[in-house]
């Protein structure tokens, strides 16, 4: 290849199109090429990185050195006659201002498997059962995988660096458990999800009380996390439990008494299989029957 000449990939050539800007390359080994580069490397190593901190995250990680940064901007250096933060200032005050944010990821095209799997980088992510075998757009970020179809994001995903990694979300599988509910316990999406304590109670009381019927209703339970936050859901079960209201409606309508802040009104015609209590108005007349005597 001859010099000058570097090869792009398809994503950078993407970014300068987007800005209208155009690439200038360093020389291999000619670290003077971009010397106010490497010297700010430098520095930002010997000053901010020695000896060598330790943070829970890149996030934080990054927060440190954006207030370290910040705690630079009053200096003055050598050959200027004004502060770090008053060039700066100056610097956006002739700046443009930019366009359509641009989308630095990797984009392909793929298509879900039987399965419900899409093929990202050596790795399966799962999708809503629903778009089986259609044609979909992931777009693969530094710390997460975005799929969608059409104009719609139908799954989000942590992304994982590993080998022939499958990632699910139980959620995905959900609408196809409730119609083949014998396959509960041996899904493999659902394996290591780690439900709170009172999930599993719910469970097991609408299995004695309704067999495979309650397991339908638990299913159908975990699919209002679809639409609801876990510690919602969580509270909804317990307040449940509480009231002896072992129901999927029950815990619907507790939810939403919990998103509007809202006292609970629970019918109990919606449950026929608890015992009904039939309460009527006392007479003396029903005391003298115990009695033996009548009025």
């Amino acid at each position: 290849m001859p010099d000058g000449i570097r090869k792009r990939t398809d994503s950078f050539s993407a970014f300068l199109s987007h800005y209208l800007i155009q690439d200038r390359y360093g020389r291999p080994g000619k670290g003077n090429d971009k010397g106010k580069v490497e010297g700010m490397v430098g520095y930002t190593r010997r000053n901010f990185m020695v000896p060598i901190p330790s943070f829970a995250s890149f996030a934080a990680f990054n927060d440190y050195l954006e207030e370290q940064c910040r705690k630079r901007q009053s200096d003055v250096l050598s050959r200027n006659k004004t502060s770090i933060a008053d060039r700066l200032t100056a610097d956006l005050a002739a700046m443009q201002p930019l366009a359509t944010p641009f989308d630095a990821c990797h984009k392909q095209a793929g298509r879900v498997t039987s399965l419900s799997l899409v093929r990202y980088k050596g790795n399966d992510y799962s999708v809503p059962v629903a778009y089986g075998h259609h044609e979909v757009w992931i777009r693969g970020y530094v710390r997460e995988v975005l799929i969608g179809c059409a104009g719609e994001i139908i799954a989000r995903h942590e992304r994982s660096y590993e080998e022939a990694d499958m990632v699910f979300n139980p959620l995905h599988y959900l609408p196809l458990i409730e119609r083949k509910i014998a396959s509960l316990d041996q899904a493999a999406p659902l394996e290591g999800w780690n439900l709170p304590e009172e999930f599993l109670k719910l469970r097991r009381l609408l299995e004695a009380r309704m067999g495979k019927a309650g397991k339908r209703e638990y299913v159908q339970v975990l699919r209002l996390l679809g639409t609801t936050d876990m510690d919602t859901l969580a509270g909804a079960v317990c307040d449940a439990l509480r009231l002896g209201a072992i129901g999927y409606d029950a815990v619907e309508h507790l939810v939403l008494c919990r998103i509007e802040q809202r006292p609970a009104r629970l019918d109990l015609e919606l449950y026929p299989y608890l015992p009904k209590a039939t309460v009527t108005v006392t007479s003396p007349s029903s005391y003298m029957c115990l009695m033996g005597t009548s009025s």
